[in-house]
């Protein structure tokens, strides 16, 4: 069978996920750089800093996944998508807010914003085509359960 992802997608895929990977282990082991970048004052607690580290690496296995077996593991890659919008939307409010720098705007922009609309298209072709799996199975199906169903002759 052949792939549903455009070769674009496939490799866009495996390059987040491998960013995803390399930013989660930056949150975890190397934190400290993070704060002193973007000139804010490091919390007393890291734990849940690194847990979001944790989160993010998981989230780059999950892209991985989406381009190995795009249409099984769709669903991980709407999940990415929508902890990037939301995430995009929460970081904008805080910077909005003066709770943090504007550069965190540029952070944002290559972590998480300029992803959203090849993501979309990702998704929406996924989602596509898993609807047309599912409508060429179906047929069968109903066939099969009729002739199971009919009376013997």
């Amino acid at each position: 069978m052949n792939t549903p992802l455009r070769p674009w997608m496939k490799y866009l895929l495996w390059f987040v996920g491998a960013y995803n990977i390399l930013a989660g282990i930056g949150m975890i082991v190397f934190y400290h750089e993070g704060f002193r970048f973007l000139d804010v004052p490091k919390p007393e607690l890291m734990l849940p800093l690194q847990i979001v580290g944790v989160l993010v690496g998981l989230f780059g296995v999950g892209y991985w996944l989406v381009a190995w077996n795009p249409l099984e593991n769709r669903n991980i890659l709407t999940l990415g998508f929508f902890s990037k919008f939301l995430g995009s939307i929460l970081g904008v409010s805080y910077v909005v807010a003066g709770k943090l720098p504007l550069m965190f705007l540029v952070v944002l922009f290559f972590a998480d914003i300029m992803y959203l609309p090849p993501f979309l298209a990702i998704m929406r072709r996924l989602y596509r085509e898993a609807a047309l799996a599912r409508h060429a199975v179906a047929p069968s199906r109903s066939a099969n359960s009729r002739a199971a169903n009919s009376p013997a002759g």
